[in-house]
């Protein structure tokens, strides 16, 4: 873990975790938030700060934006670079994890010989996925991609043993492996990646590596320096308690010549020298005072309200004083996640997704399959397509099989139902055939939260089957 923050001052307690932590916050007490991962939320300190920030901009816009601004940015990127075990000169700030992998992947030059090739594994996020085919596509054919598909639950060296086996493939194939994408907890399924071991994965195979920890910072420890990745984005906004959208991108000084650009190119641009034409001089509206292209070039890219990245110091500082510093945070949410998913796994007779070594829990998500199994269009009789109540066969604890056709409805039904009739929102989806409900541990959280998750997640399968909303 990152460095701590400066000591407790007048002798301060850290705050219990659980539910008398809601009052820092600024949801609706009555509304469960068991999806802290997909968005986040702040507490009530750092929006008044965010709030602070803005008020000065509306104030004293001028000194603010060209000078003030950067001041504060600065601390921002120390704070967060102190975190992470990186030098501060290899991190900065973009809107989100999603800005950051586009950032990377279209500053990437593929090669004129057609062979360059992009690998991602199967749980790769959809936006980022859909960047992948995007590459693949405004290329004119001079990079393709290759998935590598896992089955979960597994082992982390059968991961490292697919990435392997897909470089392997890749060179058969005639292509060049030149980077590969990963994450540090995937999406769905919500488990932890063994994201170092693949990194040095990709060094020995001479690939580049991008890690895409969306879920990363505030829920996972992560040392830079010692995992020495070759990119690196996650979200500050999701589990570090920063307001939206504001996410870190690491690129060590190795690598920063890579990166032509940020997204938009704006004033710390340096073209290229072009024969017979000198470098265009142009004026910049804010002050290009740091020693590094790269902090240049990334620290203003326009007019736009970047405050969530000034609160990062601010959060940062809020995590140690209020909440007792990171390693505090981290255990319990992990604690929490694990503990609970066992409860909701108890109320509804399945269990909780994890391998053998208990590594794809070690982060504060839990997945846990509900009562459901799919089963292919056409593999049921039609008096079982109007009856949800089918039993599978092969799995005693899939009770019921849902045609593949309803599947997107039935999940529709289950999430908006947890909402308007619940008050609470929990990540459903499909998986191999089966459903899923993912569950976020967060500071503010306890296990009755989980105890009552279980128990709603009882209730709204059992009216799946009852009600049959793909019927409807």
């Amino acid at each position: 873990m990152g460095s701590q923050p400066a000591a407790l001052e007048n002798d301060q307690v850290a705050s219990a975790f659980g539910h008398g932590l809601q009052s820092h916050f600024l949801m609706d007490l009555d509304y469960r938030n068991l999806n802290h991962g997909s968005f986040g939320t702040i507490p009530r300190a750092i929006q008044a700060k965010m709030r602070e920030y803005q008020d000065r901009a509306e104030a004293r816009p001028d000194p603010f934006i060209l000078y003030d601004y950067f001041d504060l940015l600065e601390q921002s990127q120390s704070a967060v670079a102190k975190l992470l075990e990186a030098p501060r000169e290899t991190v900065v700030f973009v809107s989100n994890a999603s800005m950051g992998v586009n950032t990377i992947l279209r500053n990437m030059v593929w090669d004129a010989d057609l062979k360059d090739e992009i690998l991602h594994f199967d749980t790769i996020y959809g936006g980022c996925g859909n960047t992948v085919d995007y590459m693949v596509e405004s290329s004119y054919g001079r990079v393709s991609s290759r998935v590598i598909h896992l089955s979960y639950p597994c082992e982390d060296s059968k991961i490292v043993s697919a990435f392997q086996d897909a470089v392997q493939a890749s060179i058969r194939d005639g292509k060049r492996p030149r980077i590969c994408i990963f994450d540090v907890v995937t999406s769905v399924p919500g488990v932890r990646f063994p994201f170092e071991a693949v990194t040095a994965a990709c060094k020995e195979a001479g690939i580049l590596s991008l890690i895409d920890g969306a879920q990363g910072i505030g829920m996972v420890g992560l040392n830079l320096s010692r995992t020495d990745p070759d990119f690196f984005v996650s979200n500050c906004h999701k589990w570090l308690h920063v307001p939206r959208g504001c996410a870190v991108l690491y690129v060590p000084l190795r690598n920063q010549h890579l990166m032509r650009s940020p997204l938009p190119t704006s004033h710390g641009f340096i073209s290229k020298p072009r024969p017979g034409q000198p470098v265009a001089q142009r004026n910049a509206p804010v002050p290009m005072k740091s020693p590094s292209h790269f902090l240049n070039n990334f620290n203003f890219v326009g007019t736009l309200d970047n405050s969530p990245y000034l609160c990062v110091k601010d959060s940062i500082q809020w995590r140690h004083d209020v909440l007792g510093g990171e390693d505090r945070i981290l255990a319990y949410q992990r604690d929490l996640a694990r503990k609970g998913g066992r409860l909701v796994a108890e109320a509804l007779g399945t269990w909780v997704l994890d391998n053998e070594a208990g590594t794809l829990t070690d982060c504060a998500m839990v997945n846990i399959p509900l009562l459901f199994g799919i089963v292919p269009d056409g593999t049921v009789s039609d008096e079982d397509r109007n009856r949800v109540g089918s039993r599978g066969e092969n799995d005693e604890q899939v009770h019921y099989v849902i045609p593949r056709e309803h599947a997107a409805k039935v999940t529709a039904w289950i999430k908006e139902t947890l909402m308007d009739e619940y008050n609470t929102f929990i990540m459903i989806y499909t998986y191999h055939d089966r459903w899923f409900a993912r569950i976020s541990a967060q500071v503010y959280l306890d296990e009755d939260d989980f105890r009552w998750a279980g128990m709603t997640l009882r209730a709204v399968s059992e009216r799946v089957v009852r009600e049959r909303p793909m019927c409807s």
